[in-house]
């Protein structure tokens, strides 16, 4: 074929699924196969230091203090937060909840919902680039790999070179510790539903139940998974929240923002070059901003969704600026607003201060304080009444009627109670069973009680009463409405 003839051939780009076929084609055109699907590229987060980097490494101690250390709080003579499921029993410190008490975590739900909402619309995703256990724990995997692999650059020139006794210790070094953290993470996560004392016996013992293994392990996987391997394309593909921010975001949000005015025309220059004589602007294109970023975007092109806002891209360029003698602040937190109109600080954050922000802080605030009245005056005791199904009314001895019914009494403080149970509603009614009940500390006991009034007392049918239950160690009262059947 000569040369004309091959400057004349058409090259078409086809992309085919599987089980489809080409098509027709025209004569003497080639074929050249397209991928739909970019191939995923390894992201090899570089370490980074600065005001962002701190605060995120505060939290980070700060939550795993508290997700590994309560666990192993005690209350009195039990675990201060336990949620024991057999039992129908939440425990967090001196409050004992049931399953009656529902509400509460629907309250929780509303708080942290709101929650959610309040920080997006102030500051975008904080949530995700600071406390989410996705970021926290793939920050500490990243620094367990750093420890044993080193950072960025030998991780990356031994990755593409070939097996050598060095890089096998130096990676079965890392998975070990990435795995001794996600089984003790996935135990610690089973030890807020199992007592974790009594756990740790088992687990030493070899004896722990089938329920205990399965949970251990598949939270242990999950961790090493996503923190070890998946990274940041859980944050990208697997979190809906990556995909809905934006509908909670607006020009006053506060986001990682790249002042492009300042920034362009970007390049690269000596330390005393002059950058106006130069035509150019303040990034020098070192592409540090790109190489810390947990998700691998580059913020000089805008905002994306795979941003989640950790401020590592902000530390890296401050880093820059202060080697180069620039100001600080080429990328930093603020707003579109305050970027394209020149804000001061003071003037951003009187914008972000804006209606929307308010009503959610008055919700919440509205919220929490309920919560907190409610759990303050929250009764000691609860009680369920029903009607005996095995029982239905009778008359017994001395032409009364009775009924029976089956009281759940439910004492949620520390210590034992006494309960007295008193009953009206009709003329000469009456409680023909023991009328005092002790319960123990933070247990619950069925107890069936006799109900007995004249049969001239109300007319056949169903009526209403009321059982009365008082506590005389807590000196309340609660009342609970039943229905009293008088037969035809």
């Amino acid at each position: 074929m000569d040369k004309q003839e091959t400057s004349t051939r058409k090259v078409i780009p086809i992309a085919v699924s599987p089980g489809s076929g080409t098509g027709k084609l025209p004569p003497g055109a080639d074929v050249e196969m397209v991928s739909l699907y970019e191939a995923h590229k390894k992201i090899y987060p570089r370490s980074v230091s600065g005001f962002f980097s701190r605060w995120r490494w505060a939290l980070v101690f700060l939550t795993q203090l508290v997700f590994y250390g309560t666990p192993w709080l005690e209350w009195g003579q039990r675990q201060a937060v336990l949620f024991d499921l057999t039992s129908r029993r939440f425990y967090i410190f001196k409050l004992v909840l049931y399953p009656q008490d529902f509400i509460y975590l629907t309250g929780i739900l509303v708080i942290a919902a709101f929650s959610l909402f309040l920080f997006t619309a102030v500051a975008g995703r904080l949530w995700c680039g600071y406390a989410c256990p996705q970021t926290v724990y793939t920050e500490i995997f990243l620094w367990l790999e750093k420890l044993t692999e080193g950072d960025r650059a030998p991780r990356i020139r031994r990755d593409a070179g070939p097996w050598t006794l060095d890089k096998l210790w130096r990676k079965s070094a890392k998975h070990f510790l990435w795995l001794s953290l996600a089984l003790w993470t996935g135990f610690t996560f089973v030890g807020y539903f199992t007592p974790i004392h009594e756990l740790g016996r088992e687990f030493l013992q070899m004896n722990m139940g089938s329920w205990e293994n399965f949970w251990v392990f598949f939270y242990g996987f999950a961790t090493y998974g996503n923190a070890g391997f998946m990274r940041e394309q859980v944050c990208k593909h697997m979190c809906p929240y990556a995909r809905f921010q934006s509908a909670m975001f607006d020009k006053d949000t506060l986001i990682v923002t790249y002042d492009k005015e300042r920034g362009e025309p970007r390049g690269a220059r000596s330390k005393k070059a002059d950058p106006a004589a130069l035509n150019l602007g303040a990034c020098v294109s070192c592409d540090l901003c790109v190489q810390v970023c947990p998700t691998g975007i580059d913020i000089r092109n805008g905002l994306q969704y795979e941003c989640i806002g950790c401020g590592a891209c902000a530390d890296a360029c401050d880093t820059i600026m202060d080697k180069m003698g620039y100001a600080p602040g080429l990328v930093k937190y603020s707003t579109e607003n305050a970027v394209n109109q020149h804000w001061t600080q003071s003037q951003t954050l009187r914008h972000v201060l804006r209606p929307r922000v308010l009503i959610y802080v008055a919700i919440l605030g509205t919220v929490v304080t309920a919560m907190t009245v409610s759990l303050a005056t929250r009764l000691p005791f609860k009680v369920d009444v029903e009607r005996d199904r095995g029982s239905l009314a009778q008359i017994v001895q001395g032409g009364r009627i009775e009924n029976v019914y089956r009281l759940q009494l439910m004492n949620a403080a520390e210590n034992a109670q006494q309960f007295h149970i008193e009953v009206e509603g009709l003329p000469g009614l009456v409680l023909a069973s023991e009328p005092d009940v002790t319960v123990q500390a933070t247990q619950s006991r069925w107890v069936a009680v006799r109900v007995q009034a004249p049969f001239e007392a109300a007319p056949p049918g169903s009526h209403t009463i009321h059982f009365e239950i008082s506590s005389k160690e807590a000196d309340r009262k609660l009342e609970e409405k039943a229905v009293f059947l008088v037969p035809r």
